[in-house]
């Protein structure tokens, strides 16, 4: 069991084929957040995405208003705004409201953009997204301590700004910001001492960064006297687990394929060899689990074994199986992953373990308990009958 609790929560791009009601598919999200919320998840860091066909919540902030009111105690993030698609002080202050609406549920997650067709459609060259998202973080938090900003960039224009209303949470929410293989996202939590997510920590690529990622962070955080804190620390990685493999490989042949051409789409990430099977070769390769509780405990170990203390593990949430097998998936890691890491069944496991050990005396103690309790019988029986012959009676000529 490490040192720092472990937490558990889901990183919703979402995914969705182009098949299904859109509607639909918001309303299925949107149940998946209070199946956590039951199950005893901890977090949801929802995405924001404009294009590409499968990724449909361009507003992670509405999505997470109507989720907030539908859960009691599911915290939120915005996994992530994608900084150089809006103006800072509008993204500052959507933050700040809904901090208010979800009473200190939310937590803010910045990126660059993932999807290169979504910069183009707004006339933005990829190669600038990275700097705008660190100019406009510095404006945001800025922003969030009650400061007044002027300033003026190619992109933007700030005179005299300030957040209306000051934060909910003191001094403002948690903002974290996401790393996956490129130093950019560890640079920039280093340098503002903020929380950081890996998106890509299970992909051979990712989990070869992490360790030289976390390390960056630290040292720029030295140098801007911030310390970074392994409790915040998210590391993502998707999975799905059921009875038995057998029985998970089944249950992702339902949309296993269709994730892969997807995310292979817009940009090529797996190189499938012909003729293996997807899943298959997905599991072997290390990019992911299909299997039981067990295989997903044993990729979180392998985690902890790369990267060393971190604060909350990630599913990357998908639709490999069909939503009553995804639900049943969630379930087995509440029930079963969960106490592995927290150690709540440790004091449990004691106990059985020292009745075991003690059962030969136990036993004998219970049957002497037993024993003694018949003789009692007995005996207060035998004298009532005892009694009963001598007494004498209270009333009547036969009391002389």
């Amino acid at each position: 069991m490490a040192s720092i609790p472990l937490r558990h929560g889901i990183f919703l791009p979402p995914f969705h084929p182009m098949d299904e009601n859109p509607a639909a598919c918001i309303d299925r999200d949107l149940e998946l957040m209070q199946w956590l919320d039951r199950l005893g998840f901890h977090e949801a860091w929802i995405g924001e995405h404009h294009s590409a066909g499968w990724e449909i919540i361009s507003s992670p902030e509405l999505f997470i208003a109507v989720a907030a009111e539908r859960t009691r105690s599911l915290r939120f993030g915005t996994g992530v705004i994608s900084l150089p698609y809006h103006n800072p002080l509008m993204v500052a202050n959507r933050i700040i409201q809904l901090d208010h609406h979800t009473r200190g549920r939310v937590m803010f997650g910045a990126g660059p953009g993932l999807l290169a067709s979504d910069a183009l459609m707004l006339g933005i060259d990829p190669m600038t997204q990275r700097d705008r998202m660190a100019e406009a973080l510095d404006v945001i938090l800025r922003l969030f301590r009650g400061e007044i900003v002027n300033e003026k960039t190619d992109w933007y224009t700030l005179v005299n700004a300030r957040a209306h209303i000051p934060p909910y949470t003191k001094p403002f929410p948690e903002v974290a910001v996401v790393s996956a293989v490129t130093p950019s996202g560890g640079r920039l939590a280093g340098k503002y001492g903020l929380s950081m997510i890996c998106v890509a920590a299970t992909n051979p690529f990712g989990f070869d960064a992490l360790g030289s990622n976390w390390q960056i962070a630290n040292d720029i955080a030295a140098e801007n006297g911030q310390v970074m804190d392994p409790a915040r620390l998210r590391l993502v990685g998707p999975l799905h687990i059921a009875e038995t493999r057998e029985q998970a490989f089944a249950n992702v042949r339902f949309g296993f394929q269709r994730y892969i051409d997807y995310l292979n789409n817009n940009q090529v990430r797996f190189k499938v060899p012909p003729g293996q099977d997807a899943a298959q070769w997905f599991v072997e390769n290390k990019f992911g689990v299909i299997g039981t509780p067990d295989d997903a405990i044993e990729m979180i170990e392998r985690l902890y074994a790369k990267q060393g203390q971190f604060g909350a593990f990630l599913h990357q949430a998908h639709n490999w199986a069909d939503w009553e097998q995804t639900k049943r998936s969630y379930e087995l890691y509440a029930r079963f992953v969960m106490p592995h890491f927290s150690g709540d069944n440790q004091a449990r496991i004691e106990s059985y373990d020292w009745c075991t050990a003690h059962l030969d005396e136990l036993s004998e103690k219970r049957a002497g308990a037993a024993r003694a309790m018949f003789d009692k019988h007995e005996a207060e029986q035998q004298a009532k009958r005892s009694g009963a012959q001598t007494a004498r009676p209270q009333k009547g000529k036969e009391a002389f």
